[in-house]
């Protein structure tokens, strides 16, 4: 499919009598939506700044129209390259629809713009005691229209699921300028094609989602977390397969490996620092949510397990400020790493969680094959590993990418997938036929083309080349 690109100087003014001040062409609110955190830059020729449905449909018609690419976006905090420009056209910016619409304490649900912040929603449902469960590392920056484009997950995925999970309906306009309604208000619905599902994680190729219908949940009484330290990463992935196997269900469980340990070893207490001697530990962190009494007998079981399985130092957290110190060692790897490594690309690939160990077992052998350092930590629960490939400097960047295609390749040797939260976007699309067999992508892109017939939203995304 070829790639529509910018709008020329014509329909440029066109879409500024359309739009009045809602299209922004000055440099630097082109500037603010030229990046995400994946690091590309990439500008667009104007920005809109949409404030309702009727305009993302009038865009996109317009599109169609004049064939220029309109590029979807959220907050930008997403790490492929998904809501970048990459031939020109008009980014749609979706940040200034973020109305929550209503929490429907006797349905259990919300109904929000796609403008919201995750974080903003899980707190309007606290108050009213209801729980929002996804999590993404980016919750108080990130929207939820953006977190349904790519599915967004988190720890808490191996509880309660990713963001399809929740998203019982939606309202989006389809490239062709149409609106369409699927889902519905309820918990089950079988009518018809499940078009919801088709369109969160398609990356904002298939539509716009302008509202969302999402499941809520009573709030837990109780969240009680504890962080053990192990001599190896082997150690702690035994641990972790020890607490789901005898019978529990924590509502997270992390990793970090030794580099990533060694990095953030200061923010350990103090009676813990010394069992962290720099060499193979790795820390596991475990969180049980629930009733009150039943958290607490879970978390003294997890404990003992832990302790069981060779747990050089256990750090309970049972209240809420010594949960958030032991989260805030999790949370603080990813800008530690960005800020001490020139290079650093991040990827998100997930194995069968007995096989997480061996995937991290085989990183030494490529970096010293490339030349790089790699940095482990992630889910271990549901086997999302966060992989960081960093070098001291910009030269190594060519090393650091081929490393990253031998990463993406053993995780899929070991029968994982090449992302389990990020998503494809622009920066992993020339990897997509490893994973996904010919005669999937040929259906793939005849959805795209059926319900995009001038690839007019958001080109380039997803699949590698031109057919």
């Amino acid at each position: 499919m070829q790639h529509p690109g910018a709008p020329n100087a014509e329909v440029l003014t066109l879409l500024e009598r359309e739009f009045g001040a809602d299209l922004l062409t000055a440099p630097e609110a082109v500037e603010a939506r030229s990046r995400d955190d994946s690091g590309l830059c990439l500008p667009p020729a104007a920005v809109l700044l949409a404030r309702s449905e009727a305009q993302v449909a009038r865009l996109l018609t317009l599109a169609n129209e004049h064939l220029f690419a309109v590029v979807p976006r959220g907050a930008g905090t997403g790490l492929a390259g998904g809501c970048l420009a990459e031939t020109g056209g008009v980014v749609l910016d979706m940040t200034a629809m973020n109305r929550i619409i209503a929490i429907d304490s006797d349905s259990v649900t919300a109904t929000v713009e796609p403008g919201v912040l995750t974080g903003d929603l899980r707190r309007a449902a606290r108050a009213q005691g209801l729980f929002y469960p996804p999590d993404p590392a980016s919750l108080d920056t990130s929207t939820i229209g953006g977190n349904a484009a790519t599915n967004a997950g988190g720890p808490a995925c191996v509880k309660y699921g990713t963001t399809r999970d929740y998203v019982l309906g939606l309202t989006a306009v389809l490239p062709t300028g149409e609106v369409i309604q699927a889902g519905t208000a309820t918990r089950k619905g079988v009518v018809g094609y499940d078009l919801t599902r088709l369109l969160v994680g398609s990356e904002g190729t298939l539509g716009v989602i302008t509202r969302l219908t999402l499941k809520l949940l009573p709030h837990p009484a109780r969240q009680q977390c504890l962080a053990a330290i192990y001599p190896d990463l082997g150690a702690a992935m035994r641990a972790i397969i020890s607490v789901m196997t005898r019978g529990h269900l924590p509502a997270a469980m992390e990793f970090l490996d030794a580099r990533c340990l060694k990095l953030v070893g200061d923010l350990l207490p103090e009676h813990v620092k010394h069992k962290v001697s720099g060499g193979r530990e790795a820390l596991v962190l475990i969180e049980s949510d629930g009733g009150a009494e039943e958290t607490a007998r879970e978390a003294a079981s997890i404990e003992a397990i832990c302790r069981e399985l060779g747990a050089l130092a256990i750090i309970p957290a049972p209240d809420d400020e010594a949960r958030e110190a032991v989260w805030k060692v999790r949370r603080s790897v990813s800008t530690r790493i960005h800020e001490s490594c020139a290079v650093y690309i991040p990827e998100d690939i997930a194995v069968p969680i007995g096989r997480i160990a061996e995937m991290v077992g085989a990183l030494p052998a490529v970096e010293e094959r490339f030349g790089i350092d790699i940095y482990a930590f992630g889910h271990a629960g549901d086997g999302n590993i966060h992989l960081n490939l960093t070098a001291p400097d910009e030269a190594a960047r060519p090393r650091v990418e081929q490393a990253a295609e031998e990463c993406v390749r053993l995780a899929l040797s070991l029968g994982g997938t090449m992302s389990g939260e990020h998503g494809v976007g622009m920066a992993k699309r020339h990897l997509l036929p490893l994973e996904i067999a010919p005669a999937s992508l040929k259906v793939q892109r005849g959805i795209k083309r059926l319900l995009d017939p001038n690839n007019i939203l958001n080109p380039g995304k997803l699949f590698p080349g031109e057919e």
